[in-house]
């Protein structure tokens, strides 16, 4: 029933990167203020997540996060939660974990800062929206054909079945799929996180695999 699609009204943008491989770029400013077509990364994440009605975003911060926070303060249009990660890069996986409550045990988005693309039919993050089955997924990936992905120069990330589950590429194979940066997680494995405080997110998608419920879209 489409009427039964749960919406998620809560995003984290993950804004706290060095921008080391977009240097020069990033020598006076941090890589979510770098500009593309006239309007800021971090703006035009805002945008995507604002179309399909998230109204609370948490974007986190670390390398020249005064910058970031000065720059948002421009943002009337949707709840902005600053999580001041200034003293110490948590890693996405940590930072996920130190957001945890602000999520209200609801699932939401991720988005990096630094993923971009066009849209060729429809909306990506709509999509997403539709598909998300809440009793099956534990996080549900934005995907994109390796091959014809800009900037991306790996073997693939992940390979996918008939029903949309994801697996790891195994070396020596070639993946179809890599990840630009965008998903929808439930709290619920955040909340299943190492003790550790630092950690990458690989570490949760980990525990999704194994338990079957990665997907993809």
């Amino acid at each position: 029933d489409p009427a039964m699609t749960f919406r998620p009204t809560r995003g984290m943008i993950m804004a706290a990167g060095l921008g080391m491989r977009m240097r020069p770029l990033t020598n006076d400013r941090p890589k979510p203020l770098v500009t593309v077509g006239g309007k800021t990364l971090l703006d035009h994440a805002i945008d995507r997540m604002r179309g399909v009605g998230v109204k609370t975003i948490v974007v986190n911060v670390h390398y020249k996060g005064e910058m970031v926070i000065e720059h948002l303060k421009s943002r009337r249009d949707v709840e902005i939660i600053i999580q001041d990660e200034r003293d110490k890069i948590l890693d996405t996986g940590g930072a996920l974990k130190r957001a945890l409550p602000l999520f209200k045990g609801e699932p939401f988005f991720t988005h990096n800062s630094d993923s971009i693309w066009l849209e060729s039919w429809g909306s990506n993050l709509e999509r997403m929206v539709q598909r998300w089955n809440d009793s099956e997924m534990d996080c549900l990936m934005l995907l994109a054909a390796a091959h014809s992905s800009l900037g991306y120069d790996g073997s693939g990330d992940f390979t996918m079945d008939a029903e949309g589950k994801l697996a790891r590429r195994q070396a020596p194979r070639v993946a179809p799929f890599a990840w630009p940066g965008v998903q929808i997680i439930h709290p619920r494995l955040v909340a299943r996180s190492p003790a550790a405080d630092v950690f990458s997110t690989n570490r949760l998608w980990d525990i999704a695999i194994e338990e079957n419920k990665l997907f993809g879209i």
